[in-house]
């Protein structure tokens, strides 16, 4: 044997798991990729969606892009959907591909709230928790601009989100996918109601922390009611500051305790959790953000942001995470897990077509010679 394939078999992340109910030949994860390539009318996944999550089916578990659960979700140009009949007839082609290769595939489901501007929305306002402006930019067909004012969604809108996101999971479903990922992170709407800045509610969704995250957890028990077992993710970013009106300190790390604790309550099959952002190039991610949660929460966790191979085995091996997931080494890395394993150099991938294009850039990085 070797001095590389031993290396390779001592590596953790190369060693299988379990998510819940999904079952996973290493720990490797590929994190969501907003890449902006539905550029269709619909919002439909294409066959370029169906080569490219197929080249990556080695992960251990693949995370599909932020997908929108509703019309009204939208803040982001060619994103796909999973809420008509079209785009789930595209995932399960993507599924298709991915399943047929070995792979397993879980829809990240996204709503923007008041991080989304009128240009997507046919000129109307983006709703949020309140009448506060997240000051957050978007991306729209006209280039990126910055939010505005919302309008405060009632109880009714409220009602009709929760909706959207236990018929996208279903819709999920029904395209083949081994489960789903609640995102909660970034400036959107999840991280808008959890947070004080923003969320000035004196009703049952907001005031204080309870009540700030009852919407989350309103939608974690409507997606998990759509799936047998274990097959439903959260991700979370305790550590991120989105924007001036998103900061870390204690008191919202603290919010972030509370609300991972409760999570253990419902049938989650992992946490995903984004870490700080490193200082520096170069720099090792710390642990103590991820041993923090771990302590909190009795499921799996994925862990993200800024981790190498070196640093992310020893991570795992550590015990503070059960996989870590790679963002930008899987742009350009189509075999990451291979490349891991026999310790190959890493291709780099060009910023300039990271949300925007067709091929170029997305499905045409080859795999180590």
């Amino acid at each position: 044997m070797t001095a590389t394939l031993t290396t390779a078999l001592g590596q953790p992340l190369l060693h299988g798991t379990a998510l819940g109910d999904i079952r996973l030949p290493n720990r490797v994860v590929m994190a969501p990729l907003t890449r902006a390539r539905a550029d269709n009318p619909g919002l439909v996944p294409t066959e370029l969606h169906a080569a490219y999550y197929g080249q990556r089916a080695s992960a251990g578990l693949i995370v599909t892009e932020g997908t929108w659960v509703s019309e009204r979700a939208v803040g982001f140009v060619n994103v796909p959907g999973v809420h008509s009949e079209e785009q789930v007839a595209g995932w399960r082609r993507v599924t298709d591909v991915v399943h047929a290769l070995g792979g397993r595939i879980v829809q990240q489901l996204w709503h923007t709230g008041a991080a989304s501007h009128p240009d997507h929305l046919g000129g109307a306002l983006p709703a949020g928790p309140s009448a506060v402006d997240p000051r957050a930019r978007t991306f729209t067909p006209d280039g990126f601009k910055e939010t505005l004012t919302p309008r405060a969604m009632t109880v009714d809108d409220i009602g009709a989100t929760v909706a959207e996101f236990r018929a996208a999971a279903a819709n999920a479903r029904r395209a083949g996918f081994d489960g789903v990922e609640i995102g909660a992170l970034g400036a959107f709407l999840f991280a808008q109601f959890l947070n004080p800045r923003l969320n000035h509610r004196d009703d049952a969704y907001g005031g204080d922390r309870a009540r700030r995250r009852r919407l989350l957890l309103d939608v974690v028990d409507a997606v998990t009611a759509e799936w047998d077992g274990r097959r439903v993710g959260v991700r979370l970013a305790p550590y991120m500051t989105a924007t001036e009106r998103f900061v870390v300190d204690e008191e919202v790390l603290a919010d972030f305790d509370e609300l991972v604790t409760v999570l253990n309550d419902r049938p989650l099959a992992y946490l995903h959790l984004r870490g700080p952002d490193l200082a520096g190039p170069g720099e090792t991610p710390g642990f103590a953000a991820f041993a923090r949660y771990r302590r909190r929460f009795e499921g799996p966790l994925i862990a993200n942001n800024g981790f190498a191979r070196d640093s992310a085995n020893a991570l795992v091996g550590a015990g503070f995470a059960d996989a870590v997931s790679f963002g930008t080494h899987f742009v350009a890395n189509p075999d990451l897990v291979g490349r891991f394993a026999l310790e190959r150099e890493l291709a780099a991938g060009d910023p300039a077509t990271y949300y925007q294009g067709g091929a170029k850039g997305y499905a045409d990085y080859p795999a180590a010679g």
